[in-house]
């Protein structure tokens, strides 16, 4: 007798359920679909950031974002030390984890019902504590934070994050009061497997939301974010190519980074390509610890195997002894500006060339990081105004950009791209090293039809730049009078012309500052020379009237070199009134309402007479079309059009 099948229990109820139900009239009731990866991991987070608004320890998104970072990074370095683990076994090789027992997650987090409440909390903070396998030892962050073995190593990188760029214990904290809502969190972020792509995928995007929320936590004094369309539009510009070497020097939480990853992923199709890519192409710099920490884990979730960041400050490096080998082909930042840099740093800068003005010291940097050869380094670089008509400094460094690199575009970004977090007027400078700049194109974006400005819940969209990147990418750049249908206005500047007058006009008063101080050398030397033949005089006993008059002429030739001096002055301050302010290169837009208002009539007649000649032109072409056979039928419905549009 063939034996029965037993239904699983809820099968049998289902289908109770459809049979009552089709007695009773009423449709079954169908099974709940299972939640996407995307909803479940959304929720996941979502239960983890409710959990720790409970807890009295944490104020707001720029407390809780960290805490929940270091806990994720935790359980993703130990997810993939376990494949790295069973895949060395299979090999019959050795394996050293970076992290040891009983530290690893493995050890104390991954059992829901593993420590909790106040040892947790001791195990997790405290300098000596007993750890979760019985024995005293340091506590996890202590451990963490004193992790090294050599540079780039992940231990480095784990001793970077949790102690600090210096190691001396400045990096993660924990600031959760309740060890029973932290173990909460904990089993919350366990049901996270970082090794299904589809979940690495989709957290990815879930970070990065969360960074912008934790931008707009920050306010003021947020350095978190970049927006993404802005990323996005100077990634496209610069277009990275697989085997080359990009870099950030600035990298924050690592948004130019990913993106730049993402750009040259789609171009990795062979193993050894995408070997290349995970191996040499990303580069970054972040010294603060808790970007650094979310820039490792930004890169890591959206496929960075081995995040290449260093800790250290970009700037502490002498950058005239930069070589070769320090050279990248592509940068891609938006430096901070508005701080100042200590004064130890500045000493790695050319003594004429040093400010306290952070933008301008890796506005430096990056020039000097450039590839020279064999393909020249290119960069876009995001710059506020005050970068184009600062003086001073500041003129002298764009002096060196524009006689030694490339400066060929500069875009003007719209009012408000980064507000609320600040008012200041943006820009992207794209420049290459090798050649001196000929041309400067400048391309305004205009803001979108009915707006000011944009704000926090109008933001910018990527879709703004594409007129912007089509006309960037052309062989042949044309000017742009007006910005319709998405266009911008766009405008070139002959630099190389513009400097060439600028030094033929400078040179007579550079020349003749040049002369007078060589003549109050002279002066200053004679008089000298007449002093020592007075003090000589007056020691062999010489007549005073001899003595006398050679101190006269010690007195006339200081005066003489006096004036010599000023003339020199005046000379110099006449040749620098005409040559530096070629490098203020806030250009303002020429087709501009206020520009136009204020050109001069022949000007302004050139302009429409031009105008009117396209207009003609386009005219021409529409009745060319018009008057063809294929459209012969459509002449009768367009001018019945005309003629109800004329009435």
């Amino acid at each position: 007798m063939a034996k029965k099948t037993r239904k699983p229990e809820s099968a049998t109820h289902a289908s109770a359920n459809e049979s009552s139900a089709t007695k009773r009239g009423r449709k079954p009731k169908t099974a709940k679909t299972p939640p996407t990866t995307a909803e479940r991991l959304g929720s996941v987070v979502k239960s983890c950031r409710k959990i720790m608004r409970k807890d009295k320890g944490l104020n707001g998104d720029l407390d809780r974002l960290p805490m929940l970072t270091w806990i994720m990074f935790l359980k993703f370095l130990d997810d993939m030390e376990q494949i790295e683990e069973s895949d060395a076994k299979m090999k019959k090789a050795r394996y050293h984890s970076a992290i040891e027992s009983p530290y690893r997650w493995r050890d104390w987090a991954a059992k829901e019902n593993g420590i909790t409440g106040p040892e947790l909390l001791s195990f997790i903070t405290q300098e000596k504590t007993r750890r979760p396998d019985g024995t005293e030892g340091p506590g996890l962050l202590k451990y963490l934070g004193t992790l090294q073995n050599g540079k780039g190593s992940r231990r480095q990188v784990i001793g970077t994050v949790f102690g600090g760029a210096d190691g001396t214990g400045g990096g993660i904290t924990s600031r959760m009061q309740s060890g029973y809502l932290l173990r909460d969190v904990i089993n919350a972020v366990n049901s996270i497997n970082f090794l299904q792509q589809d979940e690495l995928f989709t957290l990815g995007f879930l970070y990065e939301s969360m960074l912008r929320e934790m931008r707009d936590a920050a306010g003021d004094s947020g350095e978190f974010y970049t927006p993404r369309p802005v990323v996005r539009f100077m990634v496209d510009a610069v277009d990275p190519r697989l085997g080359e070497v990009v870099l950030d020097p600035a990298c924050g939480t690592g948004g130019f980074l990913v993106e730049a990853f993402s750009h040259l992923q789609k171009q990795a199709k062979s193993v050894q390509q995408r070997e290349t890519l995970q191996s040499t192409s990303i580069r970054g710099g972040e010294p603060k610890s808790l970007p650094y920490l979310l820039c490792q884990m930004n890169l890591l979730l959206h496929g960075v195997e081995r995040p290449q960041i260093d800790p250290a400050n970009s700037l502490d490096v002498k950058v005239t002894e930069l070589g070769d080998k320090d050279r990248v082909d592509a940068i891609l930042t938006n430096p901070p500006f508005g701080g100042e840099e200590e004064r130890g740093i500045l000493s790695n800068f050319p003594a004429d060339m040093q400010t306290t003005e952070t933008a301008m010291l890796f506005l430096q940097l990056i020039m000097r990081k450039l590839r020279r050869a064999p393909k020249p380094g290119r960069a876009a670089v995001i710059v506020p105004n005050g970068t184009l008509f600062g003086d001073g400094v500041c003129a002298k460094i764009k002096e060196d950009l524009i006689l030694n690199y490339n400066l060929h575009t500069i875009v003007r970004l719209p009012q408000g791209v980064f507000e609320p977090y600040t008012p200041i007027p943006t820009n992207v400078l794209f420049f290459e090293a090798g050649e001196p700049t000929r041309t400067i194109w400048y391309y305004e974006l205009a803001l979108p039809e009915g707006r000011k400005k944009y704000t926090k819940t109008q933001p910018m969209q990527f879709e703004e730049f594409a007129a912007c990147l089509k006309w960037f990418k052309q062989a042949r750049r044309t000017e742009s009078t007006t910005a319709e249908n998405g266009k911008g206005w766009a405008w070139k500047v002959d630099m190389a012309a513009k400097v060439a007058e600028a030094k033929k006009k400078a040179a007579p008063h550079w020349k003749e500052a040049d002369a007078a101080r060589e003549r109050a050398s002279f002066c200053e030397k004679q008089a000298r020379e007449a002093a020592a033949d007075a003090v000589a005089l007056r020691k062999t006993g010489g007549a005073s009237s001899a003595i006398d008059a050679l101190w006269d002429r010690e007195k006339a030739l200081k005066d003489k070199a006096k004036a010599e001096l000023a003339t020199a002055k005046a000379e110099q301050e006449a040749g620098d009134a005409v040559y530096w302010p070629i490098f203020n290169l806030d250009i303002k837009n020429p087709f501009s309402a206020e520009a136009l208002e204020h050109l001069p009539p022949e000007t302004l007649a050139d302009s429409i007479a031009q105008k009117s000649m396209r207009i003609s032109a386009i005219m021409d072409e529409v009745k060319a079309i018009l008057g063809s056979p294929a459209s012969a039928n459509a002449n009768t419905s367009t001018a019945a059009i005309s003629v109800g549009a004329g009435a």
